[in-house]
């Protein structure tokens, strides 16, 4: 299993979540990534997923062992021109439907002849694809993906790679030899028809705040910026300390869930750079300090980000810095 780590894991903090893995090797997208764990005393395999971007990274790949993937034939001519210390373990890419980065699969067979002739790449070439629409469980395109897939790399040794999370999770043909988990190892769903918990799936993240205001409005009384929200009646409104400078999705429409002390409000108005404000007609006995969870236990990210129109990635990836990261142990 290649972890993918890249983004700061997935917005949980590269290092830490590279520590907290038992994977046999790391996917990053960019060297400095790589770097990054290489300096954290992480010593398991580390495959660049972009390969690199100039031909002076090649021999900092090789000091610091790096794997890096091929996926166009200026990078095939960087290694023919390169003299590393050693040779590079490298992944050969090719575009089997995503049609972002990969090979032409009628190109395959010559480029790895290349890189087999060139001294500054090992013997031990890996093939490996992109799934594009794994996440569509009903759709055939996986399929084809396999096919072109099993197509290009006829004949050709070196192991394979091809599965990202919604390929290990529904499409058990595309996990060869290498598979390459990403978002399901934070606890997020890859499918556009499922949520977390009908995968079995436990999310490692949970963004939470508390309640800093309650304010009794009247009926009518607008709520936030524009007044896009107004009281159907007199009622209590709280006030809760996030928003988007925290990386809460600024397009989250009123009706957004969120959990006070466990159950159940929704946002009202627009969300803020620092609050949001909540229905509390439902929670009568909510105090000033009451915990809130905007995403994680108990309230799938999944749900969030179909409203805000947007992806669980998104929003993981998004969570600024100055939100403050607390670990806690899975069974605390």
């Amino acid at each position: 299993m290649a972890a993918a780590v890249k983004a700061e894991g997935y917005g949980h903090g590269l290092v830490r979540v590279a520590r907290a893995l038992d994977a046999d090797a790391f996917a990053v997208a960019c060297i400095e990534e790589a770097l990054t764990l290489r300096e954290a005393g992480i010593d398991r395999p580390i495959l660049l997923l972009e390969g690199v971007f100039e031909a002076e990274e090649l021999a900092s790949c090789a000091r610091h062992d790096l794997d890096i993937a091929v996926h166009h034939p200026e990078q095939v001519r960087m290694l023919e021109c390169a003299r590393p210390e050693q040779p590079l373990r490298v992944w050969l890419k090719i575009d089997t439907g995503m049609h972002r980065l990969g090979l032409k699969p009628e190109t395959v067979s010559t480029a790895w002849q290349q890189l087999h002739d060139c001294p500054a790449v090992r013997s031990d070439i890996g093939l490996m694809s992109h799934l594009a629409r794994a996440d569509e469980r009903a759709c055939d395109y996986t399929v084809r993906q396999l096919e072109t897939f099993a197509a290009a790399a006829a004949g050709l040794p070196g192991e394979r790679s091809l599965a990202n999370s919604a390929g290990i999770l529904s499409w058990p043909q595309t996990h060869f030899d290498w598979v390459r988990p990403g978002i399901m190892l934070y606890g997020a769903s890859p499918f556009v028809d499922s949520l977390a918990p009908d995968e079995d799936l436990r999310p490692v993240m949970t963004l939470s705040t508390r309640l800093i205001a309650i304010n009794r409005l009247r009926k009518d009384e607008p709520v936030g910026y524009g007044g896009t929200w107004t009281c159907p009646e007199d009622m209590d409104v709280g006030v809760a300390a996030a928003g988007y400078g925290d990386g809460y999705p600024r397009h989250a429409p009123s009706g957004t869930p969120v959990l006070i002390n466990g159950r159940e409000a929704t946002l009202i108005g627009r969300v803020s750079m620092d609050m949001i404000t909540l229905d509390l007609r439902r929670h009568p006995e909510a105090r000033i300090g009451d915990p809130v969870v905007l995403w994680g236990e108990g309230l799938p990210v999944e749900r969030i980000a179909q409203l805000a129109d947007t992806i669980s990635y998104t929003l993981l990836c998004g969570v600024t810095a100055r939100v403050k990261r607390e670990v806690i142990p899975a069974d605390g």
